[in-house]
């Protein structure tokens, strides 16, 4: 028996893999929402991922603006009862900004379980409604139809409806959090604004904590907004290049590299080049590593081969 793989870009309602998973991508930009023709084939959505396993409620990697349309998938999909999880990584407006338009939430009966960085200045709950309030946004969380629940954590581990997740801390501007979700015997690692700027360490060290999360998984999620010669004039910003997300794919033995958190000035066909430029290197190293450039309505497909 051995794993399928199995990548595609429709989009939909997906039924999900009978003894497997789905991940899909919502939301792949980072830093701000963008439109128009330049950003047609991978979407101008901000952060937002979801694993879906046969049995289990979805868990959703980040809340940007990629939440919206995916709460418009499963309101279509006419469940009469909604629960998930997410998994935060950090309070930037891109990452949070999808929560009060998800369709779901809608309903008093939903339920959603928030996992987030622990803040300094208080509780999650209530450091995130400091942002969610007049006379920033018209409505608090408290406010929603359906019951939001945050729970701060660091480096821990803990049980998600089934799956087992770590979180550890990563470099960047705030306090931020990459995640690895181990489910159905399959693994994803999430290590989204992330980046080797954010320290006095070397540019190729790869911290503990971030090869502990993507140590063979299945499938890593990587931070990779700047190309190589980007990163120089923007390494302060907390974000990794191309170069940097291959190396640490490399250095923890990930089987599929996923390029994401696409920067708002980068059209179509610069993420096409930086895709291309990241093929080319994995391509020169040693074993298999397959990458691929994250796009709004990419499905990707992991279960077992039974033949």
């Amino acid at each position: 028996m051995r794993h399928a793989f199995v990548k595609s870009r429709k989009v939909g309602i997906l039924r999900v893999v009978p003894g497997g998973l789905k991940v899909r991508f919502h939301g792949v930009r980072g830093s701000t929402p963008c439109a128009g023709p330049r950003f047609e084939r991978y979407g101008g959505n901000t952060s937002c991922v979801s694993v879906e396993a046969d049995g289990h409620d979805p868990i959703i990697f980040d809340m940007g603006t990629g939440l919206r349309p995916y709460g418009e998938e499963i309101m279509a999909g006419g469940a009469e009862r909604f629960r998930g999880h997410v998994l935060l990584s950090h309070l930037h407006w891109d990452h949070i900004q999808g929560l009060p338009f998800f369709g779901p939430m809608s309903r008093p009966d939903a339920t959603l379980d928030v996992y987030g960085p622990r803040q300094e200045e208080g509780p999650l709950d209530e450091v995130f409604a400091g942002v969610m309030r007049p006379p920033y946004f018209p409505i608090t969380p408290d406010e929603l139809h359906g019951t939001v629940r945050f729970y701060g954590v660091g480096e821990d581990h803990y049980p998600v409806n089934g799956a087992k997740v770590r979180s550890r801390w990563v470099r960047h501007t705030s306090p931020t959090i990459g995640y690895r979700v181990d489910i159905e015997g399959f693994s994803v690692a999430y290590v989204s604004d992330h980046g080797p700027g954010c320290s006095d360490d070397a540019d190729d060290f790869v911290p503990p904590g971030v090869l502990e999360l993507a140590d063979r998984v299945d499938l890593l999620i990587h931070d990779a907004q700047h190309t190589c010669e980007e990163f120089e004039a923007k390494r302060h910003f907390g974000h990794s290049s191309i170069e940097y997300a291959l190396h640490v794919a490399r250095e923890a033995g990930a089987r599929r590299l996923v390029l994401f958190h696409h920067c708002p000035s980068h059209c179509d066909d610069d993420v096409d080049r930086m895709h291309r430029q990241t093929t080319d290197l994995a391509d020169r190293g040693s074993g298999t590593l397959d990458v691929y450039a994250a796009a709004e309505g990419l499905s990707i497909e992991l279960a077992y081969d039974h033949t």
